[in-house]
């Protein structure tokens, strides 16, 4: 008894292969498209991480400009306040006439709380090394934090750190513990900063391999020494655009970039109500698949904008805010 047995011919077995080979190729198209989707929306989510910390982190800096807890003059002169206990800090961040991290009190002019330039050299305002040219550098000088005890009920104040006393018509810049049996009953006390954004480059290794990208650094004063930071990656470049009340209204009349301001524009503790804030964000590492040919990216849209091409594979974006200056200008704050 013979068993016939049937199987495929080569015919069936090449229409087999061909429809296997399209199901294939459909599912790789698929897994590569899903995996490039995947990327780019990770290096997409990573810029403008890196730009929402970057600016929360100047913003709260910058807000706080022009609050001196409970003193109500308008400047720091040697008839009403004294520092001391604290001493300049070597090397100082410093440029210009009054405008180290302590109020000169010889000086003429008015202590500067707020100072932007941009940098073109190797070393800016006596402590920055090597910031990107071209990059904006933003100082800043304020009281940080909530008002401390110190009194009976205990003392917030530790050695080593630097902190503003306030009464009224009196300041005092003090380093350390502060004597609670010395105050006055109406004085406050606050921790005190100074801080300087600007941008670097800064080199890290990345799976064995060493890669070099600009970031957002700041100096601070710790103590009686200057600190430097990294704050974030990815930051290429920054500019700031600064709002002026110029007839003394409490209104913005005018705005004006670095290359406007005048000394005098610094020096009025009153007439800077607000700051723009540009910057361009960067990926960390190139993508090969990306192709941007003389990709022009615009900080601002004043006269003076900043206008930078590429012609590389990183993916960038340029974020902008606006942030209010909240203790400057009348109570009666408008725009």
């Amino acid at each position: 008894m013979s068993i016939k047995q049937k199987g495929f011919t080569l015919v069936e077995m090449m229409i087999s292969l061909f429809i296997g080979g399209l199901v294939l190729g459909g599912v790789m198209f698929t897994y590569i498209g899903m995996k490039v989707t995947t990327k780019d929306t990770m290096t997409i989510g990573e810029i403008q991480e890196s730009a929402r910390l970057a600016i929360n982190i100047m913003q709260r800096d910058i807000e706080q400009i022009g609050f001196w807890g409970t003193y109500y003059d308008d400047s720091f002169v040697a008839g009403n306040t004294t520092r001391a206990t604290a001493t300049t800090p070597a090397p100082d961040c410093f440029e210009g006439a009054n405008n180290g991290s302590f109020p000169d009190l010889a000086s003429a002019t008015n202590f500067r709380t707020i100072y932007a330039k941009v940098a073109e050299e190797s070393k800016e305002l006596n402590c920055v090394s090597n910031p990107v040219k071209s990059t904006d550098i933003l100082q800043l000088k304020f009281l940080q934090g909530n008002r401390l005890t110190v009194g009976a009920a205990g003392n917030e104040t530790q050695a080593g750190q630097n902190y503003f006393v306030a009464e009224q018509e009196k300041a005092q810049f003090v380093r350390g513990v502060v004597n609670a049996g010395a105050l006055n009953i109406n004085a406050t006390v606050w921790p005190y900063s100074h801080h300087v954004y600007y941008i670097s480059e800064q080199t890290y290794k990345v799976n064995n391999k060493n890669i070099t990208v600009p970031a957002l650094m700041r100096k601070r004063l710790v103590g009686a020494n200057i600190s430097t930071e990294t704050i974030m990656e990815g930051v290429e470049n920054m500019r700031f655009v600064f709002g002026l009340d110029t007839n003394n209204d409490s209104r913005i009349d005018t705005y004006k970039s670095i290359g406007d301001m005048e000394h005098s524009d610094w020096e009025d503790r009153k007439g800077i109500l607000t700051v723009q804030v540009f910057l361009l964000i960067r990926a960390l590492q190139e993508d090969p698949g990306l192709k941007l040919k003389n990709q022009t990216y615009t900080l601002g849209e004043d006269d003076n904008k900043r206008q930078l091409t590429f012609n590389d594979s990183y993916r960038r974006t340029v974020f902008t805010t606006t942030i209010r200056l909240n203790n400057v200008g009348s109570n009666l704050w408008r725009i």
